[in-house]
């Protein structure tokens, strides 16, 4: 008998897939959100964002990958270093609530909620004169190389609309708990996973957006309610977002 040592395991595999098996199992065993998240009423597809509400299995090998979850956890490991970053320059930043949890809001019977990563309620004196002012809704985010480049090329709301939409979210929502947040702009901060160059950009609140993110939500709602299937987003089974979305076979009917 002949023994194939070119295809034995390495260490390394080995070690890397009994991770991803156990970051597989324990999200497996978290509790399923029963609501719509802020951070996803920006998306392209209503009816891709109907599936997600109502925790439609995805198609053959398309959900969440143990490599995609550690890409989760190290955004989490960076936000809490962000907020080290901001509160040695100088930044009052929040991101628990005095008794505890994180600040946020929910509406509709609580089936829309958000959370947000932070409320700034000062900072450095000479960022005034870039239009800083408190408080204000902070959100973090992690890219790389190539998404973070085209954020700071593009700007937030054109090259991640998704972001913009939840941030003009929560200004609107928050401002019930946090008087005056809406009347100054959000601080966007995104980490570049791969140099870890920081980009900030200040996103007035846009409440034309806020609005339509609201009523988007509860078209969602409503149509899932009445057992209505919302439109797709594009007419074609190979759209990008069609390509590169988890229900793709199961909104086509495409094996």
């Amino acid at each position: 008998m002949t023994l194939d040592f070119n295809h034995r395991p390495t260490l390394d595999a080995q070690i890397s897939s009994l991770i991803d098996q156990a970051l597989t199992r324990e999200r497996a065993s978290q509790t399923p959100r029963d609501y719509l998240g802020a951070s996803r009423l920006g998306v392209a597809c209503e009816r891709a964002l109907q599936y997600e509400y109502t925790h439609t299995p995805v198609d053959d090998g398309r959900d969440f990958s143990g490599r995609l979850l550690r890409i989760f956890e190290v955004g989490h490991t960076l936000e809490d270093l962000a907020i080290r970053w901001l509160r040695l320059a100088g930044f009052d930043l929040f991101t628990r609530k005095a008794q505890g949890g994180q600040f946020g809001f929910s509406v509709a019977g609580g089936r829309i909620r958000g959370h947000v990563d932070g409320i700034l309620n000062a900072g450095p004196a000479d960022l005034g004169a870039f239009g800083m002012g408190y408080p204000a809704i902070w959100e973090f985010k992690t890219m790389n190389d190539k998404s973070w480049r085209d954020t700071v090329k593009q700007g937030v709301a054109r090259s991640k609309p998704v972001y913009a939409a939840q941030v003009a979210v929560y200004q609107a929502y928050m401002e019930a708990s946090v008087p005056g947040v809406s009347a100054n702009p959000a601080l966007f901060t995104a980490v570049n996973k791969d140099t870890q160059a920081i980009w900030c950009e200040l996103l007035p609140f846009d409440g034309g957006l806020a609005q339509r993110m609201s009523d988007r939500a509860v078209k969602v709602i409503t149509a899932t309610d009445s057992g209505e299937s919302l439109p797709r987003f594009a007419t074609t089974p190979t759209h990008v977002e069609c390509k590169f979305c988890a229900w793709q076979q199961r909104c086509w009917g495409v094996a």
